[in-house]
């Protein structure tokens, strides 16, 4: 379904790395509920995307893709609470922000495209 190298695929690597990064600074401050929600959710945006390439159909494809969706914009709460708290400055706030925004236009568009070819 979905190439090996794919700009999805290594976006949303970058930006677990990113994030796991951030958990640990989170973490110093003392936030452990905080760091390890917005490290799990993600981290499970790219472990989602991995998953989905070894779907069993299209459908499974969707589903996998639907859920790392779902992850993603848990993730901007996330990145919108820290941010709102005063944990990360504005200007991480905002690469923060755009990657995962980048990456939720990248999954609906990926959904879109596969449902539209499920129709055809």
């Amino acid at each position: 379904m979905m190439k090996k190298n794919s700009p999805l695929r290594d976006k949303s690597y970058l930006f677990a790395i990113k994030i796991v990064q951030l958990a640990r600074q989170v973490q110093n401050d003392k936030e452990f509920v905080l760091s390890r929600q917005i490290m799990r959710s993600a981290t499970a945006v790219g472990a989602l995307i991995r998953e989905a390439e070894f779907a069993q159909s299209k459908l499974d494809f969707i589903h996998k893709m639907s859920i790392s969706l779902k992850e993603a914009n848990e993730t901007a709460y996330w990145v919108h609470l820290l941010f709102d708290t005063k944990h990360i400055t504005e200007t991480k706030f905002t690469v923060l922000n755009n990657q995962c925004n980048e990456l939720i236009a990248m999954l609906v568009s990926t959904i879109k495209t596969i449902k539209a070819k499920l129709k055809s």
